[in-house]
């Protein structure tokens, strides 16, 4: 059967992806097409673009509007113990096993604004993991990686964020660990303090530490099969042995090259757990 020729449309997205690998070296030809499409539809739209084309070029020749179309390519949707679930069986069944350790790492790739960092923890501070924790966040864009440092979110938001935390099990009040000034939450520093944000592609990148969590939620739904391989991969050889690994309500670890090295942990929040052996 003779394949289906591609639309002008499929061309010219390509040859926009290749153009921003090739120019800007961030590669997102292994996210969904589908996803990719919706969003860069939006970006065109807004640069008042008739086509991809015009888009490519515009990026290609304007050093401005590159970072302005990067916001359209990455998602930077999250909040504060965002599916409150999630986190409750983090602290009722897989802190149990972090406590058996001296010291432990925690990484959250994707991290967006810090939503996931803070509420992490905060929850390692309620349940006296803390002081022994480092937190790792990882983004590849710039702008949410600052604003994940800064810790500052919109009033607005708080008592949504409140609500999760109380559904998570929360021991305190969250009105504990920020400041309200000025229609903004400044959330205590001090939360931070073993923290590090920093660029990491999921795409490119290696592995850079032994982690004994990893939290990637809601980032895999937007790649492609293998590109959720090597991402699933790269956790995998972050673990310690027996280390575990938080995906998001709709992913799953059903299909990946991977699945075989670890166990489901707490199956209905997407929680697992490496295998003892390698």
């Amino acid at each position: 059967m003779t394949p289906k020729p591609e639309s002008t449309d499929d061309i010219e997205l390509r040859l926009l992806l290749e153009a921003i690998a090739g120019q800007y070296h961030y590669d997102f030809r292994g996210y969904s097409m589908a996803s990719l499409t919706r969003r860069l539809t939006q970006a065109r739209d807004h640069f008042g673009c008739r086509s991809y084309s015009r888009l490519q070029d515009l990026v290609l020749h304007d050093p401005t509007a590159f970072p302005k179309l990067f916001s359209f390519l990455t998602v930077q949707v999250s909040e504060l113990f965002r599916d409150p679930a999630y986190f409750r069986a983090l602290r009722e069944q897989v802190v149990p096993h972090l406590r058996t350790y001296p010291s432990l790492k925690v990484w959250v790739a994707g991290c967006s604004a810090g939503e996931e960092l803070y509420s992490l923890a905060i929850l390692f501070r309620e349940e006296g993991l803390e002081d022994r924790t480092l937190f790792y966040g990882t983004d590849i864009n710039p702008e949410a990686l600052k604003k994940a440092e800064a810790g500052v979110y919109e009033l607005d938001r708080i008592p949504l964020f409140t609500e999760n935390h109380q559904k998570s099990g929360g021991k305190s009040s969250l009105s504990d660990y920020y400041t309200a000034a000025y229609g903004a939450a400044v959330f205590d520093k001090t939360l931070r303090k073993r923290a590090v944000f920093s660029d990491h592609s999921l795409v490119s990148d290696a592995v850079f530490a032994e982690v004994h969590l990893v939290s990637c939620r809601n980032v895999l739904i937007y790649f492609d099969r293998e590109l959720q391989d090597r991402a699933v991969g790269l956790f995998k050889d972050s673990l310690v042995r027996k280390g575990f690994l938080g995906l998001g309500a709709k992913e799953s670890l059903r299909f990946s090259a991977h699945a075989g090295a670890f166990t489901e942990f707490a199956p209905h929040e997407r929680i697992y757990q490496l295998r003892g052996a390698r």
